[in-house]
């Protein structure tokens, strides 16, 4: 591809060198490059591009995009200058895979809370349909069949291009994608054109990234700034923000809800651990899910199926085939009746939504509740001490231990969720720093009809502990616990 097109829509300061080079491929990691590459150069949160100029023409970038000039130019190079490189990086990635999210309906979730969860989903159900989907999450990838790895929960604008491309290819007709408040800050997914947005919910999270509640809701609202007319948008009417989000929404707007009036309506008639019974638009469904978080979940499921042209009965009928995502919500009974749940809830308001899902099937029969949660490691600690009223409040019995620790102490961690507890609700609270210990003492204190919830890593099979990942598994961990 010539220089020229790969820059059609970019706003170019200046241009040293010939525009008319031919690109071989794009990349914003300079390890990466090979001969005939632009380079982006970006001044990212953990360091500059522009340091790394030199390096990649080295390995062969034949073009560099950048913010600041070098003052040392080679003749051969063409060094192309623009106000930011971070805000078209997206359209220069989207141009060189030929605008892949135009040839596929792309839907994008984002929210604090269920985007996985409503991802996949949607994946799931539309390949039952019949059609070719992509699927791009915090979990994994999917082309199809074909798993990839996830290193973030969305990849950078490249590499996202690079797999709807793939997309493309495989003949997928659909894709669905969780939208991070950290993508859409950083612009990973500038350049893409969506064929829907869903809003989930809004609580506090990230925010030793973003440092405000503000900055943090306004990054997830941008994405529905950016939705074009001829698409929808489905918002949560029971989250105080859904209205938020759509203030200055283009698209069609549709709401979901639980408790009030909206488009899309449901509420629970039965619910065991095996699942619930629920009625959404007048129309009845037995569904393999509990908790009334994932009735707003199944809710934005079906908006979204209706509205990408789906008929209701039909969306139903799948729907009651679905199953939970792997470390949501996951039970695992063992042989003399004590029921674990294993669940990503990582936050105070997802330990409190899972929380009361328990509860919820509890409710009218004996049977003590026993939490084992952590927090993660160089991550907002303001909402460690929540996550352990959250726990607490809930819970019979509580046991506080580490989650993925990172460059931090464990008991540091601890420490901080301890802090946020009165000698009162201490009584019910131990703290065990060995993750596998807390669950295997979990096990031993309870008895049948109990429910250990293990919350924090949900899906996750490793523990980070000072850069390095070791296996751990929460579901293992606790089969072999039951097991033995």
């Amino acid at each position: 591809m010539k220089l020229s097109e790969l820059l059609k829509s970019v706003s170019i300061l200046q241009i040293v060198g010939p525009a008319e080079t031919e690109i071989t491929g794009v990349n914003i990691d300079s390890r990466k490059i090979e001969k005939g590459h632009l380079f982006v150069a970006i001044k990212g949160t953990q360091t500059d591009g522009h340091k790394f100029i030199a390096k990649a023409i080295e390995l062969g970038a034949t073009a560099i995009l950048c913010e600041d000039m070098p003052e040392e130019k080679i003749e051969s190079v063409s060094y192309l200058q623009v106000a930011s490189t971070e805000d078209v990086v997206g359209q220069v990635a989207t141009n060189f895979y030929g605008n892949p999210s135009k040839k596929l309906k792309l839907v994008g979730v984002t929210g604090t809370n269920g985007k996985t969860t409503i991802a996949t989903l949607l994946y799931n159900m539309f390949r039952k349909f019949g059609h070719r989907c992509g699927l791009l999450s915090t979990v994994c990838n999917y082309i199809e069949d074909e798993a990839i790895a996830a290193d973030h929960t969305t990849p950078d604008p490249i590499e996202l291009n690079h797999l709807l491309h793939r997309m493309v290819e495989a003949g997928c007709e659909y894709a669905f994608m969780e939208c991070s408040s950290h993508a859409i800050a950083q612009k990973r997914i500038g350049g893409l054109t969506f064929a829907g947005g869903i809003f989930t919910n809004l609580t506090r999270d990230h925010l030793d990234y973003h440092k405000t509640f503000e900055n943090y809701r306004n990054a997830k609202k941008a994405f529905f700034d950016g939705l074009p007319k001829e698409a929808f948008a489905i918002t949560n009417a029971d989250d105080k923000n859904g209205s938020v989000m759509v203030q200055n929404c283009k698209a069609n707007i549709k709401t979901y809800s639980i408790r009030q009036m909206a488009d899309f309506r449901a509420h629970i008639i039965e619910c065991h651990f095996e699942g619930m019974y629920l009625e959404i638009n007048g129309r009845e469904v037995g569904v393999q899910f509990i908790g009334k978080f994932n009735v707003s979940n199944l809710l934005a499921v079906y908006g979204a199926a209706v509205m990408l042209g789906k008929n209701p009965e039909d969306v139903l009928v799948v729907m009651s085939t679905l199953k939970s995502v792997a470390g949501r919500l996951e039970p695992i009974r063992s042989k003399d009746g004590i029921t674990a749940v294993v669940d990503y809830a990582h936050t105070p308001d997802a330990l409190e939504n899972v929380l009361n899902a328990i509860h919820e099937v509890l409710e009218g029969k004996e049977g003590h509740v026993i939490t084992v949660c952590g927090a993660g490691g160089n991550r907002d600690k303001g909402k460690r001490p929540l996550m352990a009223q959250e726990a607490v409040k809930q819970s019979d019995r509580v046991i506080i231990t580490s989650d993925n620790p990172r460059f931090e102490e464990p008991q540091d961690i601890i420490n901080d969720m301890l802090a946020g507890l009165t000698p009162q609700q201490m009584k019910k609270v131990v703290s065990i720093v060995d993750r596998k210990e807390a669950i295997r003492t979990a096990c031993m204190m309870a008895q049948k009809g109990d429910v250990i919830l293990i919350a924090g890593k949900g899906h996750e099979d490793y523990q980070e502990i000072k850069g390095v990942k070791h296996h751990f598994d929460d579901r293992e961990v606790v089969r072999d616990i039951f097991n033995s």
